[in-house]
């Protein structure tokens, strides 16, 4: 089904708080906040007031900062917690609570029926306690919970009437985008409401099942930079975001792409972190083409090799020649972008000497500019 009518819900301040390296100072958050609007991200979600005196501060910080996003936090199934998070002014509360057999067994140690009742008194106190607050119920551990029992949750919450959204989450990341979507798609007719997918990235599924959430009809997906999160973290919003574009760049265009290298540069930098170099969009050999025929059709039209075009990110691409694999058509390229006019039989004999000479080390460029400036001049002194 189309997928322009989804929303993201950026959690690098909550879930991503989580992540081993990550502790963020309030100005930090500000700014972080501030790129996330600029970006063009729908929501953001931060940490539960309850979590320290500094987690509500931080709240009434960045919602102080008048940006254009919603702000959330996440909390628990109490009317403790809810009554922090309203407190603080939040745009929208995220009631969060169990399902599996491992969380009833190890966390709360409440049965089904036990969590419907609960979850119906904490959100109905929240309405009346803020009647137009943004308002989600979500499941915890969705996807090793027994279909039954969830069903039952969220029939039950559904008829409320109380709540904006319901939340599925992969909260070990063991699903499949089939599990996800079957889910999804079930929930979304059945109960009409709003769908929120929260996927972490255990098994290397985060994207792909995020992506599956929205086919079936999800309209909301948490994200962190970098997927961020505990453990191995979430869907990570450029993973999102090319995943997306390459489905159709006109789902993603409405954000300030040009912007996503330095939002992950500056968590990079923040959580003392190098960006993987197969990293989605912003990685350092994201649009590197190496192999002479990628090299060729590359040149010749880039989305040949493409699926993104990087100057919709603000950034270019690198022809990479000083190595065994290259091709004389990379070589020929590099000779014109430094204006000089070698004929072919030139740049063949040329690429030769660089595949001979690599097969040992790899040559700098300015070893390959030497090797075409020397043969320029060689073939001007031959017409002199």
């Amino acid at each position: 089904m189309p997928l322009h009518n989804f929303h993201i819900i950026e959690s690098t301040l909550r879930e991503g708080e989580q992540f081993s390296t990550a502790t963020f100072t309030t100005a930090q958050k500000i700014e972080i906040a501030t790129l996330l609007d600029q970006f063009g991200v729908e929501m953001l979600e931060m940490t539960s007031p309850c979590a320290s005196p500094r987690s509500e501060a931080d709240i009434r910080a960045v919602l102080a900062e008048n940006l254009n996003l919603r702000v959330l936090t996440h909390v628990r199934c109490t009317r403790e917690d809810a009554q922090r998070a309203i407190d603080t002014g939040v745009h929208g509360v995220d009631i969060v609570i169990g399902t599996s057999p491992q969380l009833m067994t190890h966390s709360h140690g409440k049965d089904i029926r036990q969590i419907i009742d609960l979850a119906a008194d904490v959100l109905s106190f929240v309405r009346e306690q803020s009647p137009d607050i943004i308002l989600r119920f979500s499941t915890e551990d969705s996807f090793r919970s027994s279909e039954a029992d969830l069903m039952r949750v969220y029939l039950a919450i559904a008829d409320l009437g109380l709540v904006n959204r319901l939340g599925i989450a992969d909260t070990v990341g063991v699903a499949m985008p089939s599990q996800v979507w079957r889910l999804v798609n079930q929930l979304v007719r059945m109960t009409g409401l709003d769908i929120e997918f929260h996927g972490h990235n255990d098994s290397g599924c985060a994207i792909a099942n995020a992506a599956a959430a929205l086919e079936a009809g999800a309209t909301h997906v948490d994200t962190t930079v970098l997927g961020l999160g505990e453990r191995n973290g979430i869907t990570p919003l450029g993973g999102l975001i090319a995943r997306l574009y390459t489905l159709n760049r006109d789902y993603v265009s409405r954000y300030n792409l040009p912007l996503l290298p330095q939002i992950d540069r500056l968590i990079a930098d923040i959580c003392q972190l190098d960006i993987p170099f197969s990293n989605y969009i912003t990685g350092s050999s994201a649009f590197t083409h190496k192999a002479g025929i990628h090299a060729k059709g590359v040149l010749a039209d880039p989305e040949t090799y493409e699926a993104i075009n990087p100057g919709d990110f603000g950034l270019t691409r690198e022809i990479s020649i000083g190595h065994h694999l290259t091709g004389w058509n990379a070589v020929r390229n590099r000779a014109q972008s430094l204006g000089l006019n070698l004929d072919d039989q030139t740049l063949r004999a040329i690429t030769q000497t660089i595949k001979q000479q690599a097969d040992d080390n790899a040559l700098t460029p300015q070893e390959i500019d030497d090797l075409l400036m020397e043969a320029s001049l060689q073939t001007a002194g031959g017409l002199a």
